[in-house]
């Protein structure tokens, strides 16, 4: 396995930032926009579209915070309080805020 340098590294926390904030933004958009519009305007489409995103940002997220706690020798108590933050309405701008932006 190859070890990751500190510029390296701080590219890992700019993407697992970036992934972060979009994957919140994506799942208040699913439960918050698409969702309603699924069941009471009966538009399929949106929550299709929406939902692959989410899922793919879901993925991406969990494998980078997997990664990023990995490589920072952090506790898998942490990556469990990431990966919850990732279940949670503003789970994930609660997760940057807390642990991420103070590394930036």
């Amino acid at each position: 396995m190859v070890k990751l340098s500190i510029y390296n590294l701080s590219l890992v926390l700019k993407v697992f930032r970036a992934t972060a904030i979009f994957e919140g933004i994506s799942y208040l958009l699913l439960f918050g926009l698409t969702m309603p519009l699924k069941y009471w305007a009966g538009l399929l489409e949106p929550n299709k579209v929406v939902g692959y995103a989410h899922g793919a940002l879901f993925i991406i997220y969990v494998v980078v915070a997997l990664v990023f706690c990995w490589e920072r020798k952090w506790t898998i108590k942490r990556f469990i309080i990431l990966f919850l933050a990732s279940l949670l309405p503003f789970g994930t701008f609660y997760a940057d805020k807390k642990y991420l932006s103070k590394l930036a």
